[in-house]
């Protein structure tokens, strides 16, 4: 999924730079209709070939960018969580049984008699 997010986020900058770049031509257009000497023509010419760099550039920071974010998605948080039959992970990364009212134990053997259903991912037991 984040390989799709990133693929729509790079083609939404590329377009982002097309819209630029074809801003700056129009642009460098109309300055050179209005100019009056050779030396303003050059500098119009300069000024767009100026913001197409600029373009460019951020675009290049942009893709890079969404490269980072999927990056960053891939990275799991390591912080306890529950695995929905009852269990925490404890600080070591082993399930640790849920305590009751009053620190004690649940009644019940920890793990299971029959050890996990399959599909499940901890330790044989």
């Amino acid at each position: 999924m984040q390989a799709v997010k990133e693929k729509v986020s790079s083609m939404a900058s590329k377009a982002k730079e097309k819209m630029t770049i074809c801003r700056a031509r129009v642009e460098e257009r109309a300055e050179v209709a209005a100019a009056r000497t050779k030396e303003e023509r050059v500098m119009a010419h300069e000024r767009r070939k100026a913001k197409e760099a600029r373009a460019k550039v951020e675009l290049h920071q942009e893709k890079a960018r969404h490269a980072s974010n999927k990056k960053l998605a891939h990275h799991h948080n390591y912080l306890p969580h529950t695995h929905g039959h009852g269990m925490t992970t404890g600080a070591a990364g082993m399930p640790a049984p849920h305590r009751l009212a009053g620190g004690h134990a649940p009644a019940e053997a920890y793990p299971p008699a029959g050890g996990y259903p399959v599909g499940h991912n901890h330790y044989v037991v």
